[in-house]
């Protein structure tokens, strides 16, 4: 980007500064810097508006995994808005769309949870989602004479959106303060992040028996009889790809089973292949009794997101329907013909082209050469699993530490990085890596070869 095109009035920076209050960005800092502005996608690339091409390696936000120009959801997506260009599924209407994706995502995740997975409902988020999630939660503690148990647990850098009750489920500083969250009734208990919190000379088997001991000591103080539901990403996301260890979720499982505590596994971004399995809970042995999907659901063509759950949840929730008269929730746009559609095609892309293997397959390359970076001088962790990794960075190894400012470490390298013709996400001192399901290996090599090259830009500007 020119500085001309910040002063210039008439031009797309300008007026983006102008109009534009941006997402998860420094207000005033942007009245300085102006937006990179995208105004194209190839495959695996975005375009920029001086014409710049950049790897997507965050596809977008961890979601476009068919990449910026698959023409077979574009022509879905036009062949829908001719056919039916909206419906909605308020008081008993429907339409095929969102019939069949409802059905195909039951069908696809009943595997997961004994007996089965019921229904699915649509909205337009991840966030919409998990907020749906709360209060059906809610809706069924009532319903079975329960009203006390209605407390909600998280866990610290967990992401499970920005609304008010997906926001407080959300373990991360930063979508809490001045917004007067975390709500009441919603806990958080201890990052399964191993690196970063387990105690001198702790294993991982140890450090995963005393995050379960934790959540069984938080349940006990609280009162069992109060706590509703436990949610959890298999693997974390926006928190900086935190990576369960070894043991962790059979732990965490065995406490939930004994206190008869609901499970929502947030697979926003984990969801249809991320992690090399359909699946994060296939990747985890988790058995949830609530799925809840979005992002590679639809490539992040259309915005769609759902809600999978199984009868012990939904029993309940349809007889109190029944006794009220309705189940008063839903979005306008949720199971909106052109994004069911699109979406249906999108898991059929996954699926035929084989993009689960591939991404446990180029994942694996993503991981393996990023781990071949360990001994730099920055980079104290390498952490993945499947098409999803992250470096975390430090100046020194030892004591777990970057510079002094936390943050300050992982823009630079992430800025040096885009630099390179590569985008990614700094996570404060993480760097997250998680490109399109449709790469090649070449690809993932171009990947690697800017990252170490931003790396050592930085350390030979640091001195190191």
């Amino acid at each position: 980007m020119h500085d001309t095109t910040l002063t210039a009035p008439n031009s797309a920076e300008a007026r983006d500064i102008r109009f534009h209050l941006h997402s998860y960005t420094n207000a005033r800092l942007h009245e300085q810097t102006g937006p990179l502005v995208i105004e194209g996608g190839d495959g695996i690339y975005v375009i920029d508006s001086e014409g710049r091409r950049y790897i997507e390696a965050m596809s977008g936000l961890w979601s476009v995994g068919l990449g910026f120009s698959e023409k077979r959801l574009v022509a879905v997506a036009l062949d829908q808005m001719n056919t039916l260009p909206f419906y909605h599924t308020f008081t008993h209407k429907s339409h095929g769309p969102a019939i069949d994706l409802a059905e195909k995502l039951v069908t696809m995740s009943s595997h997961l949870t004994p007996g089965g997975m019921s229904k699915a409902f649509f909205t337009n988020s991840g966030s919409e989602a998990n907020d749906t999630a709360i209060k059906l939660i809610w809706y069924r503690s009532n319903a079975l004479g329960k009203p006390e148990k209605k407390k909600l647990i998280s866990r610290v850098r967990a992401y499970h959106g920005v609304t008010l009750a997906s926001a407080s489920l959300t373990g991360l500083p930063n979508n809490h303060r001045s917004f007067d969250l975390p709500i009441e009734g919603v806990l958080h208990t201890g990052s399964p992040h191993y690196w970063r919190d387990g105690l001198p000379g702790e294993t991982e088997e140890e450090f995963a028996t005393r995050r379960a001991e934790e959540l069984d000591a938080l349940i006990q103080a609280e009162g069992p009889d109060t706590i509703a539901a436990f949610w959890a990403e298999p693997v974390m996301g926006a928190g900086g790809v935190v990576v369960p260890p070894a043991t962790y979720w059979e732990k965490i499982q065995a406490v939930l089973a004994k206190y008869d505590i609901l499970f929502v596994a947030d697979e926003v971004i984990n969801g249809f292949g991320r992690t090399g399995a359909m699946f994060g809970c296939d990747t985890y042995n988790i058995q949830p009794d609530i799925v809840i999907v979005s992002k590679q659901l639809s490539s992040s063509y259309m915005p769609i997101a759902a809600l999978i759950a199984n009868d012990r949840v939904l029993g309940p929730v349809m007889d109190e329907s029944g006794r009220i008269g309705t189940l008063g929730h839903g979005f306008t746009a949720g199971g909106h013909p052109v994004a069911t559609a699109v979406s249906l095609e999108c898991l059929r892309i996954i699926e035929e082209d084989g993009l689960v293997a591939n991404c446990a397959k180029q994942g694996a390359r993503l991981r393996a050469g990023l781990a071949a970076l360990a001994d730099h001088p920055l980079v104290g962790e390498v952490r993945g699993v499947g098409m999803i990794a992250a470096v975390e960075l430090v100046t020194d190894k030892a004591a777990k530490r970057g510079l002094d400012v936390p943050g300050k470490l992982g823009a630079m390298v992430n800025k040096a990085l885009q630099d390179n013709g590569v985008i990614c996400r700094a996570v404060l001192d993480a760097i997250a890596f998680c490109p399109p399901m449709i790469i090649t290996e070449s690809q993932i090599d171009d990947i690697l070869a800017a990252f170490s090259s931003a790396l050592d830009r930085v350390a030979a500007d640091l001195g190191l």
